[in-house]
């Protein structure tokens, strides 16, 4: 029987970071609330939204949007997609930096240490 040849296992490249852009997006467009995001959501693309789910959009980075979402704030804004959201390549990861020795060499001292039980005088 014999054995497959060996190959190099590749590791995954990591994924493209994703950067959420809608409070600045919005900003631009004089929309400074999220309550006035709301209203351009209901007035212009027929989406309600509770309170909650706009200010969530609005001050934290999803980890997920529906694309009929993104639409709606697309058509709310006036923007594209790509004003919404950027792709950039990811970091790549530092390389740890060696540990400086805990304790570093020290000269010999000249005196001997002191002991731990004081001498008595003899009797």
């Amino acid at each position: 029987m014999t054995t497959p040849p060996l190959r190099a296992v590749e590791t995954p490249a990591a994924p493209p970071v994703v950067e959420w852009k809608l409070r600045m997006t919005a900003a631009q467009r004089g929309i400074w609330t999220g309550t006035e995001l709301r209203r351009l959501l209901a007035e212009r693309a027929g989406l309600e939204l509770s309170a909650a789910s706009v200010s969530a959009l609005f001050t934290k980075q999803p980890s997920q949007v529906k694309l009929s979402t993104l639409a709606a704030l697309c058509a709310a804004l006036d923007c594209a997609p790509g004003d919404l959201l950027t792709l950039s390549a990811p970091t790549a990861p530092s390389m740890p930096q060696p540990c400086p020795d805990p304790v570093p060499d020290r000269q010999p001292s000249q005196q001997q240490p002191a002991s731990r039980h004081r001498s008595l005088p003899p009797l």
